[in-house]
């Protein structure tokens, strides 16, 4: 882990996070079919609001922001429930006190298409961020067939370290969030992650006055990630949820007799030559810039709200 530290920093606190908005309930998801419930009595210029059409479908759930605070989410955060467990593909903002919310996901759980409920409420949701491979099915492939891969890649690397026990447990879902919940796999991916949480919670307490925004990542001496934020709070609220992320690559990857260092880090960071960027834009809400480089892909949400006007987030994977 390689910290990232900045001149300056931004004031985030009026953004609201996924684990935050579902904890106390201001932030509903459902499927597609299931909407009624999430329907504003009124819409902000007195007419009714829009009605979303169809019914459940893999790569769409329906949210809505009951809170008086703009919501932040981050591409790969899971959200288990419904006919299906979802990550969601891309970061975006979505507005305070909005009408529902066409949110595009990819399934993580290949094989079911069922549930006894359609809406997704509760302790676990929210509470967990894919791996950085699947992430970057979601969000640079954009395709469920390679996010599916991805997931059987990983659930097959598993199986292969799991004990007897383990595989009893696993053999019965295809979710990728259960299996990652398993008691065993728990232990192991938590004996990577927790010393390196302890460590660097210490290290973010040595470099809040400097501005600590972000962590460079190499797994077994690979530089593989990026993720960089606006603020200090901001870092701190996701970390727990990135490490485990980063914990749960380690796991399921083979050793490399590779070497990664502090140099190596910032010239990731830094280089950030583009062939190529593709904008999209919600005027007056954010902008999400795609980058992609010479080994590199990158994505930045800018918020566009009044009196910001700065990256929240940059995710940077190398190809």
């Amino acid at each position: 882990m390689f910290p990232v530290i900045t001149a300056s920093s931004h004031d985030t606190q009026e953004f609201l996070t996924l684990d935050e908005g579902l904890r106390s309930g201001d932030v509903i998801v459902s499927e597609s079919g299931n909407i009624t419930p999430l329907i504003r009595p009124r819409h902000k210029d007195g007419n009714p609001p829009p009605r979303i059409a169809g019914g459940a479908q893999v790569n769409q759930l329906v949210l809505v922001n009951n809170s008086m605070r703009p919501l932040l989410l981050l591409a790969g955060e899971i959200v288990t429930g419904g006919k299906q467990d979802r990550v969601i593909g891309k970061d975006r903002l979505v507005p305070a006190e909005s009408d529902p919310v066409d949110l595009g996901v990819f399934c993580v759980e290949p094989g079911r298409w069922t549930g006894a409920k359609m809406s997704f409420s509760g302790g676990a949701i929210g509470s967990g961020m894919v791996q950085p491979a699947v992430r970057a099915k979601a969000m640079a492939d954009k395709d469920q067939e390679k996010v599916w891969a991805e997931v059987r890649n990983s659930r097959a690397r598993v199986e292969a370290q799991a004990s007897p026990q383990a595989l009893g447990g696993i053999a019965g879902t295809t979710s990728y969030a259960r299996v990652m919940e398993n008691d065993e796999v728990k232990q192991k991916v938590e004996a990577v992650a927790a010393p390196i949480q302890h460590d660097y919670q210490s290290l973010i307490k040595q470099l809040r006055d400097r501005n600590a925004v972000g962590v460079v990542v190499a797994v077994n001496g690979e530089i593989i990630w990026a993720d960089v934020f606006a603020s200090t709070s901001l870092l701190e609220k996701y970390w727990p949820k990135l490490i485990r992320s980063y914990a749960a690559q380690a796991y399921v990857s083979r050793a490399r007799d590779k070497q990664a260092d502090t140099k190596a880090a910032q010239q990731f960071l830094e280089d950030m030559e583009a062939r190529r960027e593709t904008v999209e834009t919600e005027p007056g809400l954010y902008r999400h810039t795609e980058i992609s480089g010479d080994g590199f892909r990158a994505f930045e949400l800018t918020s566009l709200l009044p009196k910001t006007g700065f990256d929240l987030h940059l995710a940077k994977l190398a190809e």
